[in-house]
């Protein structure tokens, strides 16, 4: 897209605007806050970009937001497959602790499992314990 307006219309009619560019900004950014879905609804988002933008071209139109849905389509499948790639290499760990975590019904306890938790992925990553933080709802 360039920054000059789009050409004039010789029979008096508005420029064409291609609104799905903006519904793909839509699904991208609910792929980047729906972790479970985020693939699915980013990939959605870059399609719904690219498409809007061909429809903008070949009518010699615009399609605003369209580009940025691809961006953030991207970012969104870069953010998937990094979680999806954590859980595969974590899923003992992670299993482990929701099981405790399942078991654990007092403060003390639910602490006790963040502790097992922050140790196994030290050992796994071969880090001393203190180097892994802690984060609440893990």
């Amino acid at each position: 897209m360039t920054n000059e307006p789009s050409a004039p219309q010789t029979d008096g009619q508005q420029p064409t605007v291609e609104r799905g560019g903006l519904w793909g900004l839509f699904f991208s950014t609910a792929g980047l806050l729906l972790p479970p879905f985020g693939l699915l609804l980013s990939a959605f988002g870059i399609i719904q970009g690219r498409k809007a933008r061909r429809a903008a071209k070949a009518s010699n139109g615009q399609a605003p937001g369209a580009l940025m849905s691809m961006i953030v389509g991207w970012m969104g499948v870069v953010l998937s497959l990094f979680m999806i790639i954590g859980y595969a290499v974590f899923w003992t760990e992670y299993s482990a602790y929701g099981e405790c975590s399942a078991r654990a019904h007092t403060e003390a306890l639910q602490s006790e499992c963040d502790d097992a938790l922050q140790e196994a992925l030290a050992e796994r990553l071969g880090v001393p314990p203190e180097s892994i933080p802690l984060g609440t709802g893990l």
